[in-house]
């Protein structure tokens, strides 16, 4: 684990007993980011359905979710969650 200041920041993920999957969370402070990761060229709204779920039970300290995928375009999938290519991040 990394420190920032007096923040402490963390790499977790999450399964839950129904099989839904976040790939990859990262916390930082009270504030989560949780990350799914596909190697697909093209993504659906159903692709962001673990992340939304996510949001949806923790809005105060996930307000969004982020998926990374093969494709060229930044693009808002749902309310809350938003795909980018794996590309523009590494």
């Amino acid at each position: 684990m990394a420190r920032d200041g007096d923040r402490q920041a963390g790499v977790f993920f999450r399964r839950t007993v129904t099989g839904e999957e976040v790939d990859l969370i990262l916390e930082r402070g009270k504030r989560l980011l949780p990350i799914e990761v596909k190697a697909a060229r093209n993504v659906r709204v159903s692709d962001a359905r673990a992340l939304d779920a996510f949001c949806a039970e923790l809005p105060r300290r996930a307000a969004c979710g982020l998926l990374l995928y093969d494709g060229r375009e930044v693009l808002r999938l749902t309310k809350t969650t938003v795909a980018a290519p794996l590309g523009s991040v590494l």
